[in-house]
C-alpha cells in the first residue's frame, strides 16, 4: 500500500474535501484527487462518494480513516518533536487577529518577544473574517466569542476576557442625556460591528438584557472607524475599554456607565492547527500573551 496516498485520504476526510486538503498540504486539488483514486484502486473499494458540491465518506472509507488517521498524527508529532527538541525560539510566526485585539494586545507582546529572540520574525495579519487554521497558513488565529468556532480538530485556548463599554462624544451625551438602562439605547444612533447581532448587558441579578442592532446607523468590522464616528458625534459604540483609554483621557469620548448594568466582556480565543505538539515559538508567544493578560486586570 502507498502510505502517502492513505495519509492524503485522511486529510481529505479531516478537512472536508479535496480543495481544503490541498490548501493545507500545499498541493493542487488534482494531485489530491489522484492520490485517493490510486488508493481506491489498490484497495478495490470506494472510499469517498463525490458530488459537485460535497464529499461523503463511505462505510469502508470511514473504517480506514478511524484505523489509520491517529497513526499518521502520532508519526508527524514524533518527527516534529525530534526536530524541535532543544531548538531556540526562531523562524516565522504567522498570526491572524481582529484589528481591535491585534493592535492593542497582540502587537505589544509581539514586540516584546521579538526583542528577546532576535531570530524570530512575526507576520501579523489584521483580518475581519473567520479563519480556520487547518486550511490557512497561520500558526495562531485569534477569534472573538461572536465568531463561529471551527470543528474540534482545532485546539482552542481561551486567552483574554476584555472589559467592554459604551462610548460616545460629550456633545452627543449632552444632547441625548445619560442612558439609564439598555432600553434607553434604542433611542440612540448605534455604531455596531458586523458580527454584532445585539448588545448584551447583565443586571445585578444576573439577568441578561439585549439591545437589537437592526437599525444601527453604522455597521463596520473596523473598530477604529467606529470610534472615529463616535468622536464625530454620530452615535454610541461598544468597544474594549483599553482601546478608548487615550480618548477618554483627552476628553474626546466619554463612557456611558449605566449603573446596575454590566456590558458583556469580549472573550478572545487562540485557535491552533496542531492537536498535541505546539511549536516552541507558538508556545512561548502564548505564554507571553497570557502573562500580559494578567497585568491588564
Amino acid at each position: 500500500m502507498n502510505w502517502n496516498d492513505c495519509e492524503i485520504f485522511c486529510h481529505v476526510v479531516e478537512h472536508g474535501g479535496f480543495s481544503a486538503a490541498g490548501n493545507f498540504l500545499g498541493q493542487p486539488k488534482s494531485s489530491i484527487s489522484s492520490a485517493v483514486q490510486r488508493l481506491e484502486q489498490e484497495l478495490d473499494t470506494r472510499l469517498l462518494e463525490r458530488t459537485t458540491r460535497s464529499v461523503r465518506v463511505t462505510e469502508s472509507g470511514d473504517l480506514l480513516y478511524q484505523r489509520t488517521a491517529h497513526l499518521f498524527t502520532r508519526l508527524r508529532e514524533a518527527c516534529d518533536e525530534t526536530l524541535t527538541s532543544g531548538r531556540e525560539v526562531a523562524g516565522t510566526l504567522r498570526i491572524a487577529a481582529p484589528y481591535e485585539f491585534g493592535a492593542h494586545h497582540v502587537g505589544p507582546v509581539a514586540c516584546k518577544v521579538m526583542a528577546a529572540f532576535p531570530g524570530l520574525q512575526v507576520h501579523l495579519e489584521v483580518e475581519h473574517r473567520p479563519i480556520n487554521p487547518l486550511t490557512e497558513p497561520y500558526d495562531i488565529v485569534f477569534a472573538m466569542l461572536e465568531s463561529p468556532l471551527p470543528a474540534s480538530t482545532v485546539v482552542i485556548r481561551r486567552m483574554f476576557s476584555l472589559e467592554r463599554g459604551l462610548f460616545a462624544a460629550p456633545q452627543l451625551v449632552q444632547a441625548l442625556g445619560q442612558p439609564q438602562s439598555p432600553d434607553d439605547l434604542q433611542q440612540w444612533p448605534l455604531l455596531a460591528s458586523t458580527v454584532d447581532a445585539q448588545w448584551s448587558f447583565a443586571d445585578g441579578h444576573g439577568i441578561d438584557h439585549h439591545v437589537p442592532l437592526k437599525a444601527a446607523r453604522i455597521v463596520s468590522n473596523n473598530a477604529d472607524f467606529r470610534v472615529k464616528a463616535a468622536i464625530a458625534g454620530l452615535g454610541v459604540t461598544r468597544v474594549t475599554a483599553t482601546f478608548c483609554a487615550p480618548l477618554l483621557a483627552s476628553g474626546a469620548l466619554v463612557r456611558l456607565p449605566m449603573p446596575g448594568y454590566a456590558c458583556e466582556p469580549l472573550r478572545v480565543y487562540a485557535l491552533l492547527p496542531g492537536k498535541r505538539l505546539v511549536p516552541e515559538k507558538v508556545r512561548h508567544f502564548l505564554d507571553a500573551l497570557a502573562d500580559y493578560a494578567r497585568t491588564q486586570h
